[in-house]
């Protein structure tokens, strides 16, 4: 991978820091545009971001939906330019009250809430008619990742019995295939493709009902050049816009560049050939088991355990005098960036070796306002 984050102003830089390149990130959103033919066909996730400039420059592209985990990320996305908003995650508790206030508060932004359970449905039902509004929803449907969802078979069923709720209008399916993770592409071709035909079985099933099914919104980012060459679904990439080390090297297949690292620098040399970062499981995610980033420009170096605030690393046998010294900058672009983002108050924003901007990661809370 190409260091493509250095900047003049990094040695005033407080460290551990998230960078962002703008025009890769710019170029990450042309290029799914793209793949997907139109950015009216595109329905991304703002969870690995969470930053509200970047659904501005997203919406002066043309992307206009978006989809959110948190109620949180639903009303950065409103308030930034976001015109058809769902709420990816089961509204359950007082989630229904607060999904109902956001959208109130944004009359001219249409929200869907995500359903697979009748109860919590008949609840948002409730507070509906005492409130004298519609919920719009969609149907989140289980295709073979066990993690939500109604099972395809009783997607039907499940669609009739939540027609009648009087204040609850369905706009349609959501199809979230998390457990594709083949980095063959034509074995992915191949199992896509099952859950395309799986989809459209149950959406023939509920037209013949007599049921509009409005949106189908089908996969993550793996999928999603798969599931692009089918025009009557929308495509929900999420990752690949602002990308990482674990995508680039599990797919090879989707072109895009990682737009963000960590800025990082060297607090300690223990011992010959050995060297520790300021950057713990505090500054980057640490779900991957292993390899959590790559250090740009040192390839011959072993990362050994992480702490909060710690990162010990080696150099390879007979690279020891590659070491780098205390004092040191470097970069890393992380395995996985979705809950790196969320570690940061904001992002600094380079470009053509200059520091631009900085870019407030808005929704890494759960709360905003409603």
């Amino acid at each position: 991978m190409k260091n493509i984050f250095s900047f003049k102003e990094q040695s005033q830089t407080i460290t551990p820091q998230l960078i962002i390149n703008r025009k890769q990130l710019e170029q990450n959103i042309d290029h799914a545009i793209e793949i997907a033919g139109s950015a009216c066909r595109l329905w991304p996730h703002v969870k690995t971001h969470k930053t509200g400039a970047i659904i501005s420059m997203m919406a002066e592209k043309g992307i206009t939906k978006f989809k959110c985990a948190t109620i949180a990320e639903a009303e950065m996305s409103a308030a930034f330019g976001g015109k058809e908003i769902l709420l990816a995650y089961p509204a359950v508790g007082p989630n229904i009250k607060r999904f109902l206030d956001l959208c109130q508060a944004f009359p001219n932004v249409e929200f869907f809430c995500l359903f697979d359970d009748f109860n919590q449905l008949s609840d948002m039902d409730k507070e509906c008619r005492q409130r004298k509004t519609k919920a719009k929803i969609m149907v989140d449907v289980n295709v073979g990742m066990n993690r939500t969802g109604v099972a395809a078979d009783d997607v039907p069923d499940f669609f009739e019995k939540c027609s009648s709720l009087e204040s609850i209008v369905i706009e349609g399916l959501h199809c979230y295939d998390g457990h594709r993770h083949e980095s063959n592409v034509e074995e992915r071709k191949i199992e896509t493709e099952k859950t395309y035909r799986q989809v459209m079985e149950i959406v023939e099933r509920l037209r013949k009902q007599g049921y509009l099914v409005k949106n189908i919104i089908m996969g993550g980012t793996p999928s999603f050049p798969c599931y692009a060459v089918h025009d009557n679904v929308f495509l929900s990439p999420g990752t690949v816009f602002l990308n990482d080390a674990g995508y680039t090297k599990n797919y090879q297949d989707i072109v895009f560049q990682p737009a963000a690292a960590i800025l990082t620098r060297v607090i300690s040399n223990p011992c010959p050939g050995h060297f520790t970062l300021d950057l713990g499981y505090k500054g980057i995610a640490s779900d991957p088991e292993k390899e959590r980033g790559v250090i740009l420009d040192l390839d011959n170096a072993e990362e050994l355990f992480q702490s909060e605030e710690h990162w010990a690393w080696k150099m390879k046998d007979g690279h020891e005098g590659e070491c780098p010294k205390v004092g040191d900058e470097l970069f890393v672009v992380p395995t996985h960036i979705c809950p790196t983002s969320a570690l940061y108050p904001f992002s600094v924003v380079v470009e053509d070796g200059c520091k631009v901007a900085e870019y407030k990661i808005t929704a890494r809370n759960r709360k905003i306002t409603y």
